[in-house]
């Protein structure tokens, strides 16, 4: 449950929540907990749902850059990769897709470089937008080849584990650093998405892990919890105040937050089959 916080007493409880709950050491060994595989097609499933989401927000952002309404492409870019950020893993592992979608200025080199960050810049920093339109084009291409090889992509256990801690390490080394949206400054946008993809995962292996190590499944719900908690105290309307106006005190809290949560869902692994 997401929860608001309305004053600096709940703020310092959740704070002793992190500092005072340690992660359980690990059980004895045993012979790892079985996984339902209906849980595995459940997930599979909300991945489907999560591209598809993001092909029709990408299809109503790219028309408003094609038609050069820039006010417009602005209020749909953070909602548009929302679903893509939640479900980054996974299209990872699809071949070079995410740098085509999701790359940002210097990952690549310059004449390679191309999806939503490109037209980000041109969006937040530039007056001329005639060169977004080819971009949009071949971004609308690419979002409709995710879509399309979503349903070939392979599903694990283990991968699910390196997920959920992958897209929570997305948050430590690109959005709490302000890099992913430098211009847009809509980071919070995508460490929420991250977090989502994550919870979601964790979901899905939860029962698996609680039956194997009931305090871990308590420590990782309240880390959770926590994390969406400070979160919450960065809301705005429908979304989230630009990044370059959390203070760096606050950043540093959400940054020890998300590792806080990492080290124990990265522990998963030594519960569940390989």
């Amino acid at each position: 449950m997401r929860f608001a916080l309305a004053s600096t007493l709940p703020f310092v409880a959740l704070s002793l929540l992190i500092s005072c709950a340690p992660t359980p050491p690990p059980p004895p060994s045993h012979a790892p907990v079985q996984v339902d595989p209906a849980v595995i097609e459940t997930y599979r499933t909300w991945v489907g749902t999560q591209a598809d989401l993001f092909l029709t927000r990408t299809e109503a952002f790219v028309s408003a850059v094609m038609a050069g309404n820039r006010d417009l492409a602005q209020a749909l870019y953070a909602d548009a990769r929302t679903p893509y950020e939640r479900i980054e893993p996974i299209a990872e592992a699809l071949g070079d897709l995410d740098h085509h979608l999701d790359a940002r200025e210097g990952d690549v080199p310059a004449a390679e470089w191309r999806g939503y960050h490109k037209l980000e810049k041109l969006l937040w920093s530039s007056a001329d937008l005639k060169e977004g339109a080819s971009v949009a084009q071949t971004l609308l291409a690419d979002a409709r080849l995710l879509r399309a090889r979503i349903e070939t992509a392979q599903i694990t256990v283990p991968g699910l584990v390196t997920g959920a801690v992958e897209l929570l390490n997305e948050v430590s080394t690109s959005k709490a650093t302000g890099e992913e949206d430098r211009y847009s400054h809509t980071d919070l946008w995508d460490f929420q998405a991250n977090l989502e993809g994550s919870e979601q995962i964790w979901n899905v292996l939860a029962p698996s892990v609680r039956t194997a190590d009931v305090a871990l499944g308590r420590t990782i719900d309240a880390r959770f919890s926590y994390l969406h908690g400070l979160l919450e105290v960065h809301r705005k309307g429908d979304g989230f105040r630009p990044y370059n106006q959390v203070l760096p005190k606050e950043v540093k809290m959400l940054s020890a937050a998300v590792d806080a949560l990492a080290e124990p869902l990265a522990q998963m692994g030594r519960l569940l089959p390989e």
